[in-house]
């Protein structure tokens, strides 16, 4: 039985690790819209890459932080009952309507396949002008399902381990501040 927590504190330790990472892009995009106003502004000469480039860094910034964000439990919630609720009734209410989430996420994860293959095969750019190439963009959408997919399966795991009693693994101090991994 040591592999199942093994499994959940490699899940949310892979999704930490990007999740930390990926924040690094906020100064890439603010360096990129940076050096465009001043072109744009102090040398009168825009450029044609800085603000496409910076979408496209974001539109990755974007999906690849849904699993870091699954792990810190910072996703928006509608808590008019959640939050009244002790904890074994969140848990049980979070396993009743995990199955919406992972509806959603393998329906994004089988679409979102199709659409990085297909981007892929054609080697698509964004047809402006400059344009750069988006399917690296387009092959993070499943990427970045596969992880958040990942870390749902281990939030689902915390919330039964929670709503039946069951035992479970106690994560590092430095990990979760206090909350279950």
């Amino acid at each position: 039985m040591k592999a199942l927590p093994a499994f959940m504190r490699g899940v949310t330790r892979l999704n930490d690790f990007i999740g930390r990472g990926i924040a690094l892009l906020v100064f890439a995009m603010f360096l990129f819209l940076l050096l465009e106003v001043g072109f744009r502004y102090l040398f009168n000469s825009p450029t044609v890459w800085t603000n496409e480039l910076t979408q496209l860094v974001f539109g990755f910034y974007a999906v690849m932080s849904g699993g870091y964000i699954l792990a810190h439990r910072a996703h928006v919630n509608v808590d008019l009952l959640h939050t009244h609720l002790p904890p074994r009734g969140r848990a049980l209410v979070d396993i009743l309507t995990s199955s919406m989430f992972f509806i959603f996420t393998l329906a994004l994860l089988y679409f979102g396949v199709e659409m990085a293959r297909e981007s892929i095969n054609s080697m698509e750019t964004s047809y402006s002008a400059w344009n750069p190439p988006i399917w690296p963009v387009k092959l993070a959408i499943p990427v970045a399902t596969v992880l958040l997919i990942l870390q749902g399966l281990v939030k689902l795991l915390q919330d039964i381990a929670v709503a039946f009693n069951f035992s479970y693994y106690q994560p590092e101090a430095e990990e979760s501040e206090g909350e279950m991994l």
